[in-house]
């Protein structure tokens, strides 16, 4: 029964007069997900029975889990390939042929987020004439 695709996950409980170890696990081999010995109880077979729709019921929850991640991920964008940038003003040409701010771009095509600052080089040469500047304008 594993064998045939509509079978493969049907919960199969073996009912059987068979009782020695040997049998038992010849079941669970042979593919069973329960067994149980004649004569049995038929309230303990109706709680095995509850547990394999339990089973069941969860396998199914988790492989449309399964299921939802993989379409997330196949849905997940990546960079990727050339990214026209302008020389100057760093802006990315996105695909729709527009112009935009290299974050905006990152931003709307992966995870990342960004905080803005100033690097050493810049404060160099851009802020702290700037601010020098400014402090000998002052009266």
């Amino acid at each position: 029964m594993r064998h045939q695709p509509d079978m493969a996950s049907t919960y199969m409980i073996l009912l059987t007069s068979r009782d020695h170890i040997k049998d038992i696990l010849a079941g669970f081999e042979a593919g069973a997900d329960d067994y149980l010995v004649k004569p049995c109880n038929p309230e303990e077979l109706r709680a095995r029975v509850r547990v394999g729709r339990r089973v069941l019921e969860l396998q199914s929850a988790l492989a449309g889990h399964v299921a939802q991640l993989q379409q997330a991920l196949a849905s997940v964008r990546q960079l990727q390939g050339l990214l026209p940038i302008c020389s100057y003003c760093k802006r990315i040409r996105n695909d729709q042929n527009y112009w935009e701010q290299l974050e905006t771009y990152l931003s709307d095509h992966s995870e990342a987020l960004f905080s803005h600052g100033i690097c050493p080089s810049c404060y160099q040469s851009i802020m702290k004439p700037q601010l020098e500047g400014a402090a000998a304008h002052k009266p």
